[in-house]
């Protein structure tokens, strides 16, 4: 494999689709995340048409990607994964947090609201940590993150005592049912401003395996490889990060209905939808708990679109009391 280019004259590319805050609307400098990770280096290779890039469809290139970039952009010199746990590209990650801070400002006077007052809960953090990391280290939030499966929790915990710069940004708490997801974790008079979460979109383990075969044939095409595709996860996974029973609409219907219960512990609770066509569900949903305001924001990355349902219990003149202290907001 070749060592990265020295020209940097590829990386004037802006990737308008993404964030106006986003910091990977460039292309990747591999110069410069390969002096932070030289682990990096023997994963580059020159593209045909001269570009710097990467497999992503190897689980190993992608971890030390991240590995560089989190390093670069968000100051986390340690983090590693558990062999087999998710491994999610940031770009993406990324733009969800900022959206969410615009969500934020619309309440607070069209300022973006900064510091440790602000409190979000990640619901399955997972291994990887990526939202609480990105949300700390961009805007000082703190936050809450949750699951259900120990070795995430564990892992996390040594991501967080590993970093000084997030001492005190991430509790990580473990939810004992699996058929819960605020129950167990949201404490009384506790008060969030706002939930994130990447659920589960897949119905089984075999629509899991299908839809990352085709994911990796595609990526193989793009990087030139077709012939060579190896049908393994890419991004990593275990199986409460990729399915669970009833897929992405039936998790999304509990956690709509379980809100209701803490309505007012979390000004906006939001998800990740990555199926429109799940959409007329969840608004019917959302209408059954008598909702009092709901979003859904579009993201895009390249061609590809995502989006997140946002909902509130709380009136326009409520959100905006909960961003009242000056010392919270820039």
């Amino acid at each position: 494999m070749s060592k990265p280019l020295k020209s940097s004259s590829d990386r004037s590319v802006v990737k308008t689709s993404l964030h106006a805050r986003n910091l990977h609307r460039s292309r990747y400098d591999f110069d410069q995340l390969c002096k932070a990770s030289p682990e990096l280096l023997s994963h580059v290779y020159q593209t045909p048409n001269g570009q710097d890039s990467i497999n992503f469809s190897d689980p190993q290139s992608v971890k030390l990607l991240n590995q560089a970039l989190l390093k670069v952009f968000y100051q986390i010199a340690f983090w590693d994964l558990p062999q087999g746990y998710l491994c999610p590209p940031i770009p993406g990650r990324a733009d969800y947090i900022h959206h969410i801070a615009d969500l934020l400002a619309e309440s607070n006077g069209g300022r973006v609201p900064v510091g440790t007052k602000v409190r979000g809960l990640d619901v399955g953090v997972g291994a990887n940590c990526i939202y609480p990391i990105i949300g700390s280290q961009s805007y000082g939030w703190q936050f809450v993150g949750s699951d259900i499966d120990p070795i995430s929790i564990a892992a996390v915990g040594e991501i967080v005592r590993s970093n000084k710069v997030m001492k005190n940004k991430l509790q990580c708490r473990l939810q004992p049912s699996s058929d819960r997801i605020f129950e167990n974790i949201i404490q009384p008079k506790e008060f969030f401003h706002f939930s994130i979460c990447n659920p589960p979109f897949h119905a089984s383990l075999a629509e899991a395996s299908a839809g990352n075969k085709r994911k990796v044939r595609n990526l193989n095409r793009a990087n030139g490889n077709a012939d060579k595709a190896k049908e393994k996860l890419n991004f990593g996974g275990q199986g409460a990060e990729l399915w669970c029973k009833g897929g992405e609409i039936a998790f999304v219907r509990q956690m709509i209905k379980e809100s209701k219960h803490f309505a007012d512990n979390v000004l906006w609770f939001t998800t990740l939808i990555s199926k429109k066509d799940n959409l007329p569900a969840v608004y019917q949903v959302l209408k059954q708990v008598n909702a009092k305001k709901v979003k859904t924001v579009e993201m895009a990355q390249g061609q590809k679109v995502s989006r997140f349902v946002a909902w509130s219990f709380y009136t326009a003149s409520d959100r905006e009391l909960s961003f009242l202290d000056p010392s919270s907001a820039s």
